[in-house]
């Protein structure tokens, strides 16, 4: 309950009046410093208040007396960043590979955009990191149907593979067994001789045969090592990296009737510059020649 005001006898200063369980409140003021302080954070408010945006409305807001807006601001930071990047670009797409490389930030430019537009057009296909799914090449490793160089990456993605496009990379595999050429007895011999270029082979089996049909059929195109031939897209067959899988029932299925992939002719779709940028990247997963 309230008292009567009156000085406390220990620090000289008056009472509020007030007193709680024997327990009397001073009447101590705050400190000047203090009291000016927080009058000038009052007028700091009021002129932030008045400067900046800050009333909301129900369609629109008060804009401050300044027109300031963070929007605007962030705006205009973007527009700068896509003004540098488009001038990079420009960059990339007139200079060589070679000019790229042994340059630090222009390399770090081209990778970046790479990996972006590889992230949203390729990896649907080729998988997140380059490793490639059942019927769509890896290109994290050293096996190329076309070559890995930088110039044979940038052409593979320019033109595309048996896509609408004059310049396109084109292979057609013979349906040996649909069309007749093997009969169904050979084609599993071939199978088994196929099968020991990559380690597979069925201990106990003669591929004698297999090896002549092979030599007279198939060496052609895949070597007669089974090493490959770029100038016509035959994958190198003494590999473990196969497009298909590398069970006996796979190459039994491909070389009776044989799958043949699509791969979009990219320059409809993204600028030289962009392809460019995509063709490094690639270049870059770690299967690049």
């Amino acid at each position: 309950m309230p008292t009567k005001i009156e000085k406390d006898t220990i620090s000289g200063r008056e009472t509020t009046g007030h007193e709680w369980d024997g327990i009397r409140e001073l009447n101590t003021p705050l400190p000047k410093w203090w009291v000016y302080v927080f009058y000038a954070t009052i007028v700091w408010a009021i002129g932030m208040f008045l400067l900046y945006p800050s009333i909301p409305f129900v369609h629109t807001y008060f804009h401050g007396l300044l027109g300031y807006s963070s929007r605007a601001d962030a705006m205009a930071g973007v527009s700068e960043m896509n003004a540098l990047h488009a001038k990079q670009m420009e960059q990339i797409g007139k200079l060589s590979f070679a000019e790229i490389q042994k340059n630090h930030d222009l390399m770090e430019v081209a990778l970046t955009a790479g990996r972006i537009t590889f992230a949203d057009n390729c990896q649907p296909c080729h998988g997140p990191n380059g490793e490639g799914r059942i019927g769509f090449p890896a290109l994290d490793t050293d096996v190329w149907r076309w070559g890995g160089t930088l110039e044979a990456i940038q052409q593979t993605i320019t033109h595309g593979i048996r896509a609408n496009d004059p310049e396109t990379r084109n292979s057609q595999m013979p349906s040996f067994g649909a069309d007749g050429i093997l009969k169904p007895e050979q084609i599993q011999q071939v199978a088994d001789y196929v099968m020991t270029l990559y380690g597979k082979a069925k201990p106990g089996v003669d591929v004698s045969a297999g090896a002549k049909i092979f030599a007279e059929n198939c060496a052609m195109c895949h070597g007669d090592k089974g090493q490959g031939n770029r100038d016509v897209g035959a994958p190198p067959l003494a590999s473990r990296v196969h497009l298909y899988g590398d069970s006996r029932e796979t190459v039994v299925a491909q070389v009776t009737r044989p799958r043949h992939g699509v791969m979009p002719n990219w320059n409809k779709r993204l600028s030289p510059a962009t392809i460019k940028a995509v063709t490094l990247y690639v270049h870059s997963l770690g299967g690049g020649e």
